[in-house]
């Protein structure tokens, strides 16, 4: 579909206008311990939240992971916070996405190898460098009908986001080279 035709049919119904619901940052060390609490700590300090603590779901016994031991942390952003932070975080990628990091509902995910490369963010050497993942979770208004728990219903195919719609969400207002 063409973007005059996109942007037409959002402006005609702003309920069509797809949104951020929000951005997931995972840092995943592997291991539980002081390097997790390094990770945290940085996290803290890049979203101004406090990290939730992920658990192992199996034993690897090769990588010397116990099931229940915790490995990860994220941080879920919502609104304003979201935005912010995505700002950042395409400037630390050159605002280059690969369209092979978007899925067919109209989310995408990209990787961060350094969170110096974020812009603001200065090397702590007590710290160290870590990598992360980064997950938007787009939607429109009205996506809730079929999460929420009483009276749930199914969307109408038409109402569903597409990758295509995405990206010129993403190019328009983040100016995000789609390669």
């Amino acid at each position: 579909m063409p973007e005059e035709k996109i942007h037409k049919k959002w402006n005609e119904n702003p309920m069509l206008k797809p949104r951020i619901e929000k951005v997931t940052v995972n840092i995943s060390v592997g291991t539980s311990g002081e390097t997790l609490e390094k990770a945290a700590t940085i996290l803290k300090q890049l979203t101004d939240q406090q990290p939730c603590k992920r658990k192992a779901k199996q034993t690897i016994r090769d990588f010397g992971i116990r099931k229940g031991e915790p490995i990860a942390c994220l941080v879920t952003l919502r609104k304003e916070k979201a935005k912010d932070f995505l700002k950042k975080a395409f400037r630390a990628i050159d605002s280059k996405v690969p369209k092979k990091s978007f899925d067919s509902y109209g989310n995408f995910s990209f990787g961060i190898e350094e969170h110096i490369e974020i812009p603001g963010i200065k090397y702590v050497p007590e710290l160290g460098i870590y990598g992360m993942d980064v997950s938007v979770t787009l939607g429109r208004p009205g996506y809730r009908v079929k999460r929420r728990r009483r009276a749930k219903s199914k969307i109408g195919a038409d109402h569903l986001l597409t990758a295509e719609e995405t990206m010129l969400l993403i190019k328009d207002e983040f100016e995000v080279e789609i390669t």
